[in-house]
């Protein structure tokens, strides 16, 4: 269950934005990797409660046009989503003759209801879905004070559809480009938007709860999104958006074998960590992270990554929460006091701290020699037995 299941945030945002050739979702790896027929789906949770970028169910295409509206170049696209910066523009096109982008292409719909369809970007915009004109008009450049943020404007919704299940609809959204003055870089950039139809959090809640008591193995995959990580600002919270930490509360109610699969860039809080058989944490995976976790959770392959950070139980908890500069300045003011140095310093303990990581088999240190090297410095040798079943890695670590 969960949102990120069958939508998984495979990158991070702003600039570290990359177009893949295609995405396998964790709910595509599985099905991938199970008889059929073994594998149930619910949403349970969405943290999306807003436009997203148009992602799965669309098969879409970018038609390049110049003013006289001859085709420069017709290339197809990964999602909703087109950033094309400096020299990256399609073979034939070049920033001087673009004069029109046409998105254009079908979508399927997952499920029946309302679906909503929008824009982010600035320029003239004509949205047409099902045979149905929802928008035609123009967006003017805002007054942020990014000049990225105020070219790519705000998430605007452009109208409502009653869409069915399976159903596939033809779209196309024309945009005519805008080439603002005082931009750093040659930049073209806009969004087609889609948020899927609102349900009941409390029922969508109760159904994943349902189908998690029936099945010999729970998966909720839950994680951060866009709109509360992505480059460009500073996070409020390490909080899990939505409903999603009631969905691993309640799934894990009804079935103790409960893995929890976390899909964020950095830490995030767990208030249900030891309520839950295992926590695997996934990052950012890539294009091909829905195969790879199929990998994992079947055993193919052992999740042998190890903690780069620390991560607190709750965010009051980490030694500096304060990173905003007063007067233009940040004070460094725990000195050497940083890491795990400073945990030790506050007397606390974090939910999981720098190198922790678990995998499929058992290790024993037999041994530890510390012994003089050139220039004062050691060399600590440690004897490490794999005494478990399976094959695996295992990372040393030593602190002075």
């Amino acid at each position: 269950s969960g949102a990120a299941a069958r939508e998984a945030r495979v990158l991070g945002g702003g600039s570290a934005t990359v177009f893949p050739a295609h995405v396998v979702a964790p709910l595509d790896g599985l099905r991938a990797a199970l008889p059929e027929g073994t594998l149930s789906y619910e949403v349970g949770a969405d943290p999306n409660n807003e436009l997203d970028v148009a992602g799965q169910g669309f098969a879409l295409r970018a038609v390049c046009r110049d003013e006289a509206g001859e085709i420069l170049a017709s290339v197809p696209l990964a999602g909703g989503h087109i950033q094309w910066m400096g020299s990256d523009l399609p073979d034939g096109v070049t920033y001087d003759t673009l004069h029109s982008i046409e998105v254009t292409g079908t979508f399927t719909p997952r499920e029946s209801g309302e679906h909503v369809f929008g824009t982010r970007g600035i320029g003239g915009f004509k949205v047409v879905i099902a045979g149905r004109e929802l928008f035609e008009g123009s967006v003017e450049m805002g007054a942020a004070t990014d000049p990225f943020e105020a070219f790519f404007g705000q998430p605007t919704e452009r109208g409502r559809l009653e869409l069915t299940a399976d159903e596939p609809v033809e779209l196309s959204v024309f945009h005519t480009v805008a080439k603002p003055e005082g931009l750093p870089i040659q930049a073209v950039g806009f969004t087609v938007l889609h948020q899927n139809p609102v349900h009941d959090p409390d029922e969508l809640i109760a159904r994943a709860a349902e189908a998690a008591r029936g099945a010999e193995t729970a998966v909720v995959v839950v994680a951060t999104t866009e709109r509360v990580e992505s480059e460009g600002f500073d996070r409020a919270d390490l909080k899990l958006p939505g409903r999603q930490d009631d969905l691993v509360r309640a799934v894990a109610a009804a079935n103790p074998r409960t893995v929890v699969v976390v899909n964020a860039g950095s830490p995030v809080e767990m208030p249900w960590r030891d309520d839950v058989a295992a926590v695997l944490l996934s990052w950012f995976p890539g294009q091909e992270g829905g195969a790879a976790l199929a990998d994992v959770l079947t055993g193919a392959a052992e999740p042998g990554g190890r903690l780069p950070t620390t991560w607190p139980a709750v965010l009051e908890d980490a030694p500096v929460v304060n990173t905003t500069p007063t007067d233009g300045k940040l004070e460094y003011t725990e000195g050497v006091l940083i890491g795990y140095r400073a945990w030790e310093q506050a007397g606390r303990t974090p939910a999981y701290p720098f190198g922790h990581g678990l995998g499929y088999t058992d290790w024993t240190y037999e041994s530890v020699t510390v012994e003089p090297a050139a220039e004062d410095g050691l060399t600590v040798t440690v004897r490490v037995r794999n005494s478990g079943s399976r094959a695996g890695r295992e990372t040393v670590q030593v602190y002075l």
